[in-house]
């Protein structure tokens, strides 16, 4: 018990020291909600953006990307189509209002590589309908360098070949209209940091494919997500250990010192417990002692509507801090 005390506080005080990662922040959810109710549900009611005021709150904690989700079948209601002006003016407003106030804003269809549940790469939804997609929203957000691209969110359900061809086609259509914006690119299965090698239930690894994937701008970051309790969805607010955190990050982060890439963890949280504490701190602590490799990271969830939700970290209706908040705070300065 004395030498693990003694280790938490050595890693405590070069967590101290260590500068922190280049992006620090948080997915806003909200404007991707209501894809169960009848499509596309009403704005306000069944689905809502957050409020640009809203992020003053967690740039005051030291945070500086906003990940912010939506729907692509609202944004585009029609494959090939124009985008939707009503849902681009609220996209925009929230993104124009957050980078003018100095924060950067990656933006998240929230889609898992599908489109009214059909995923990309059948006759249905082809590679060429995703890349038109991102070629249509570079063309809108291009001129601001404040905005990255997230391709999609955690994509399942297809092979992981396709999804790596329709990664490199978006790449593609996004390069061609002069966008030189950050691009992060997700792998298949959820694109879980600790199944990263797996290729029993999803497919071929992510690990033999991704690879394939390239930016000719050099300007690209794989995302992966990470949650520590028991099956890594993140759904229960227990945690395995103490020392799940870094553990299930470690062996990711070789495969990206050995293919001489870097990433993103696009999601990552725990419950309010001293077990997740330490297992978060742990896993920060690890993206910080490889800087190298590791670009930053995002909580997730923040955004309207949360309520009591366990891994939100919207303040509590006396605007006090969730628990998590104190967690974060050594590695936000």
């Amino acid at each position: 018990m004395i030498r693990r005390l003694l280790c938490a506080a050595l890693l405590a005080a070069a967590t101290a020291q260590a500068a922190p990662l280049e992006w620090r922040g948080i997915s806003l959810s909200g404007a991707e909600w209501g894809e169960k109710l009848p499509f596309p549900g009403t704005h306000g009611k069944d689905f809502v953006y957050p409020g640009v005021a809203s992020t003053a709150y967690y740039q005051a904690s030291g945070m500086n990307l906003m990940r912010i989700a939506f729907r692509w079948e609202r944004l585009q209601p029609v494959l090939g189509g124009e985008l939707d002006a009503a849902e681009l003016a609220r996209l925009r407003e929230f993104v124009d209002g957050t980078t003018a106030r100095g924060l950067q804003v990656l933006l998240d269809p929230h889609n898992y590589a599908a489109y009214k549940e059909v995923r990309v790469g059948t006759a249905e939804l082809p590679i060429a309908a995703f890349a038109d997609f991102w070629r249509r929203l570079a063309l809108q957000f291009k001129g601001n360098p404040r905005v990255q691209f997230g391709l999609v969110n955690e994509p399942h359900g297809l092979p992981t070949e396709t999804w790596a061809a329709a990664a490199q086609a978006a790449i593609d259509a996004i390069r061609a209209t002069g966008a030189t914006n950050l691009v992060t690119v997700p792998g298949n299965g959820y694109t879980g940091a600790w199944s990263w090698f797996e290729s029993t239930w999803y497919g071929s690894a992510n690990a033999e494919v991704m690879d394939r994937v390239h930016d000719p701008l050099n300007r690209m970051l794989f995302e992966v997500h990470q949650y520590f309790d028991k099956d890594g969805s993140g759904t229960q607010p227990d945690c395995v250990s103490p020392e799940i955190g870094a553990e299930r990050l470690r062996r990711f982060t070789a495969w990206l010192r050995q293919h001489k890439r870097r990433a993103l963890l696009g999601e990552i949280g725990g419950g309010p417990n001293a077990v997740c504490e330490q297992a978060v701190r742990g896993a920060l602590q690890h993206l910080q002692a490889n800087a190298d490799v590791w670009a930053g990271w995002l909580w997730w969830a923040g955004g309207p509507r949360w309520g009591d939700y366990f891994l939100s970290l919207e303040p509590d209706a006396d605007g006090r801090d969730k628990p998590q908040m104190r967690w974060l705070a050594p590695f936000l300065r």
